[in-house]
C-alpha cells in the first residue's frame, strides 16, 4: 500500500521553489533588487516620520540586521522565496499601536512604491501590504481584548484621565 502523500527529495522542491518564485517575478515585475529598494526607501521614511518613528526609534537599535529581516520578510511574501522563517505577529502585539499607526504605515508604504515601482509592482506589494495590516491589527485589538466587526478599526484605549495628569 501506498503512503497517501509523497516526500519529495530536497532537490526537487528546490527546483519547483526556483520556479515558482521565477513566476512571481515575471508576474509582478518585483525582483531582489526591487525589495531593496523599496525596503531602504521605505524604512527612510519611517524614521523620519512623527508618528511610527519614535516606536521603531524605541525598538530597532541597529538598523543593519532589521533592513536585512525585512526585505527577506518581503521576498517570501510577494515572491514566495520562503527566505523569511519570522513570526510577526508576537513582535507586534505589545506594541503601543492602533489604526492610525496602521494607516500611517500603509500611507507611507504606498507612497513608496508608488515611487520606485512600476505599477504592476506596486500593486503586488500593496495587495499584501494591505492584507497584512489588517492582519496584524486584528491581532493587536484581540491582544487588547477587543474582537472587531467586520470593518470595524482598533482604537488603542486611552488612559484614565487624572487631574494629575
Amino acid at each position: 500500500m501506498q503512503p497517501p502523500f509523497r516526500v519529495e527529495e530536497s532537490a526537487g522542491a528546490a527546483e519547483r521553489r526556483a520556479a515558482a518564485v521565477q513566476r512571481q517575478r515575471e508576474m509582478t515585475g518585483v525582483d531582489e533588487a526591487l525589495i531593496d529598494r523599496v525596503v531602504e526607501a521605505f524604512y527612510a521614511r519611517v524614521r523620519d516620520d512623527a508618528l511610527i518613528g519614535p516606536i521603531f526609534a524605541d525598538r530597532v537599535g541597529d538598523w543593519g540586521p532589521h533592513l536585512a529581516q525585512m526585505k527577506r520578510f518581503w521576498s517570501s511574501v510577494v515572491l514566495a522565496s520562503g527566505v523569511y522563517q519570522g513570526r510577526p505577529m508576537p513582535k507586534h502585539l505589545p506594541l503601543p499601536i492602533d489604526a492610525r499607526h496602521f494607516d500611517r504605515w500603509l500611507t507611507l508604504f504606498q507612497d513608496t512604491v508608488r515611487d520606485l515601482c512600476p505599477p504592476q509592482a506596486a500593486a503586488a506589494f500593496m495587495e499584501r501590504a494591505r492584507r497584512i495590516a489588517e492582519s496584524l491589527e486584528l491581532g493587536v485589538a484581540n491582544a487588547h481584548g477587543v474582537l472587531l466587526a467586520p470593518g470595524e478599526r482598533f482604537r488603542a484605549p486611552s488612559p484614565p484621565w487624572t487631574e494629575d495628569a
